[in-house]
C-alpha cells in the first residue's frame, strides 16, 4: 500500500510495534490512513479479533513464523490478521467490490487490521459479508474456522464416522464441531463445566465435562481424535483410536513431536498421527462463507475490547483462558 499524506484529517488510530514484543509494549498511535493501490480496497474496520495467529505475529514465536513475517523485526508495524468492515474507497483496478460493501477477510501472516482503516488487495482472501450477520460475527468467523477447516479437510471424514474433539470451546474446536455436524459425523466433545450447555446446543452426540471426567480414560474408540487445544499427546490418546484411527493436534506437541510423527506415519502400521498444514485461505473462506449462508456456522464470541484496550485483549488471549473468539470493536 502507499502512505497517505500526513495531514491530521487523514490520520487513524492503530496498534503498533516496530519489533517483536509482549502485549504491554504494544502502543495505540495516530498514523496516516493508507491510500488504496490499483488493486486494493480501503476498508473502515468495524470489528477484528485478537487470536492465536496475532499472538505469534506480535511475539515472533514460535521462531519458525519469522520466516514469513520478518526474521529480525516484523515487516508490518501494525498488528492484526482479520477484519470486517465497510469499503470506503477502492483502487482503479477493482471491479468486484464497490464503496459501501460490507466485507470481511483474513491473512494469517498479517493484514495490519488492528486499525481504524485497512487497505487490502482484492487478490487476498476477502469476501462480501453474508447479509444476515453483523461485523463482530463476521470477524470471529475467520481465523479459528480457517484452521479447523484445514485440520479436518485432509482427513476425508465422512458421515457416520466417530470423532472426539478435545477443546470444544476454543475458536478452532468450536468451529470444528459445527463443521463435523454439517458432515453428519458422530461427535464427542470436551469442555469445562460452565460451557456444557452451550456446546450441547450445537448438537454433538456427547459432551464431556473434562473438569469431572478424564476423556483419555473413555472406554470407547474413535476414527479420529482431534485435540483442538494441543494439550494431549498421541501416546495419551492412542487407546481411544480404532485400529486404523488418526490423531490430529492443533499444536506441535512436546519437542515438536506431532509433525515428526506425521512424517513417520507412512511407515507406521495401524494408528497414526497427521499434522495438516493450511494453505489456501480463499478455499477455507469459501467453505466458511457457504456454511454461514446456510445458517450452519455461528462463531462463539467470548469477550469484546476496544482498540484502546488491545494490550489487555492480547494478555487475555495469551493466558490460554479464552473461549471462542476475542473481538476488537470500533465506533
Amino acid at each position: 500500500m502507499k502512505p497517505a499524506g500526513s495531514d491530521e484529517q487523514h490520520l487513524m488510530k492503530a496498534a503498533i510495534r516496530y519489533r517483536y514484543c509482549s502485549p504491554d509494549q504494544l502502543r495505540v498511535a495516530a498514523i496516516p490512513v493508507p491510500v488504496p493501490a490499483h488493486d486494493e480496497i480501503l476498508v473502515k474496520v468495524k470489528a477484528t479479533t485478537v487470536n492465536r495467529s496475532d499472538c505469534g505475529v506480535l511475539t515472533g514465536k514460535p521462531w519458525a513464523i519469522r520466516c514469513f513475517i520478518g526474521l529480525f523485526k516484523p515487516y508490518r508495524p501494525v498488528t492484526g490478521t482479520d477484519f470486517a468492515g465497510i469499503v470506503v474507497e477502492k483502487g482503479a483496478g477493482v471491479h468486484n467490490f464497490n464503496v459501501g460493501d460490507n466485507v470481511y477477510g483474513f491473512f494469517d501472516q498479517g493484514l495490519s487490521s488492528h486499525a481504524e482503516y485497512v487497505a487490502v488487495s482484492v487478490k487476498q482472501a476477502v469476501l462480501k459479508m453474508p447479509g444476515h450477520i453483523n461485523f463482530e460475527q463476521a470477524a470471529a468467523s475467520l481465523e479459528g474456522a480457517h484452521y479447523a477447516f484445514y485440520f479436518l479437510d485432509p482427513l476425508k471424514v465422512k458421515a457416520g464416522d466417530k470423532v472426539l474433539i478435545n477443546g470444544g470451546t476454543g475458536a478452532i474446536g468450536n468451529a470444528a464441531l459445527q463443521f463435523l455436524k454439517h458432515l453428519k459425523v458422530q461427535v464427542t466433545v470436551t469442555c469445562e463445566t460452565a460451557y456444557t450447555a452451550v456446546l450441547q446446543s450445537l448438537g454433538p452426540d456427547r459432551v464431556i465435562d473434562y473438569q469431572n471426567e478424564d476423556f483419555t480414560k473413555l472406554n470407547e474408540q474413535f476414527d479420529y481424535v482431534f485435540d483442538a487445544v494441543g494439550k494431549s499427546t498421541f501416546a495419551q490418546c492412542k487407546p481411544l483410536l480404532k485400529p486404523k484411527g488418526i490423531y490430529v493436534s492443533s499444536e506441535l506437541g512436546p519437542n515438536w513431536q506431532n509433525p515428526l510423527l506425521a512424517l513417520l506415519a507412512p511407515f507406521m502400521p495401524g494408528k497414526k498421527v497427521k499434522f495438516p498444514l493450511p494453505y489456501s485461505i480463499h478455499r477455507s473462506m469459501q467453505f466458511i462463507d457457504g456454511l454461514i449462508l446456510k445458517g450452519e456456522f455461528t462463531p462463539l464470541i467470548d469477550r469484546r475490547y476496544s482498540l484502546a484496550e488491545i494490550a489487555d485483549a492480547y494478555t487475555y488471549v495469551m493466558s490460554g483462558q479464552k473461549k471462542g473468539n476475542v473481538v476488537l470493536t470500533f465506533d
